[in-house]
């Protein structure tokens, strides 16, 4: 198989040579480790000595606030010299003070078509070297988002005091989502496999918030995001850090292929439980542990978690650090280790 064979097949799970892999999006930091440690320049070469599968494309934006779509609404309260880049979602935020819904046209939304140029787009989409399954990084965290537009505990309240106000809010970021996406998706019409959306639902022992305060704010806009990329034929891969297998059904419901990622240290995110309770209707991409594995294990406690990843899932399972950001860190051996083993 070749690489975009085997990335249609696990996540379709059908039968595989071997399970599909994926690096992640390492972190900045680390890749001058990862460089120099296989003995390469760059990510085309980096990717190719490991025989990974996958290769991501973030979607390009430029704005006077930003250079990263996840960091497109500068909603900081106190503004300060640093980049909005480098936001906490728990900071003050513009609508904190706020109670009524008409304080949403308060705010200075960004429009997508100023700041994404689709020349832009198609060039870095056909930059990617010849036979990866492409995965076009959009990421839509229209809940996260939705969280620092507040600051995030502040956020968690207006759910239940000032529940119109939240809904405003979060609609107006994502039909910001949607209008960009809709700009990437027909520039590179044709060229990307798939699709990474997501927000961060899941702590390390449950959901952040209720399952029934998702479904009232924040599903309708996951659902939206998800057809409207399935209009586009891509497989739709959803990321959630942290314990979120009480939601695993509606995001199966709303047409998601497959989830990102197993966090194996999460409660009730085990693979074992996730191939019984979900195996037959949804794929899943992770299961490495990049907590405490990946740092502090053995290359040979790496090949033997990957063995027992591939015995659980034969199919259905993206082999990968359990985060996408694999940070500085990470031992260079494990991740050879890694690839390796899936190999």
């Amino acid at each position: 198989m070749n690489h975009v064979e085997r990335f249609y097949a696990t996540i379709e799970r059908r039968p595989v040579d071997r399970p599909a892999s994926w690096l992640g999006i390492p972190d900045a930091g680390a890749l001058p480790h990862l460089y120099k440690y296989f003995g390469v320049a760059d990510m085309k070469g980096l990717k190719a000595c490991i025989g990974d599968d996958i290769y991501p494309i973030e979607m390009p934006y430029h704005s006077p606030t930003s250079n990263a779509i996840y960091a497109a609404f500068d909603f900081a309260k106190r503004k300060s010299d640093g980049s909005n880049e480098e936001r906490t979602l728990t900071a003050p935020g513009f609508f904190e003070d706020y109670t009524e819904a008409s304080a949403v046209d308060l705010f200075d939304w960004p429009e997508p078509e100023r700041y994404i140029d689709p020349e832009e787009c198609r060039r870095v989409v056909e930059g990617v070297p010849e036979g990866y399954a492409v995965l076009g990084v959009v990421w839509s965290a229209h809940f996260q988002d939705a969280c620092a537009a507040f600051g995030m505990e502040d956020a968690m309240m207006k759910m239940f005091l000032a529940p119109e106000l939240f809904k405003a809010v979060i609609d107006k970021i994502t039909d910001f989502y949607l209008r960009a996406n809709e700009i990437f998706y027909k520039a590179t019409q044709g060229k990307l496999h798939a699709v990474l959306i997501g927000n961060d639902f899941g702590s390390q022992q449950g959901l952040m918030v209720g399952p029934e305060q998702l479904r009232e704010f924040v599903f309708d806009g996951t659902r939206k995001l998800i057809e409207q990329a399935k209009q586009y034929g891509l497989k739709v891969i959803h990321h959630s850090c942290g314990s979120i297998h009480d939601i695993i059904p509606d995001l199966i419901e709303m047409g998601v292929d497959a989830i990102h990622p197993i966090q194996a240290l999460a409660a009730k995110m085990e693979p074992e439980r996730l191939k019984a309770d979900f195996g037959e209707k949804v794929s899943f991409c992770g299961g490495v542990d990049a907590q405490h594995l990946m740092v502090n294990g053995t290359p040979e406690e790496v090949t033997a978690k990957v063995h027992e990843l591939k015995e659980i899932f034969p199919t259905g399972l993206i082999l990968s650090p359990s985060h996408e950001a694999i940070l500085v860190d990470t031992k260079p051996e494990n991740v050879e280790a890694l690839f390796n083993a899936i190999k």
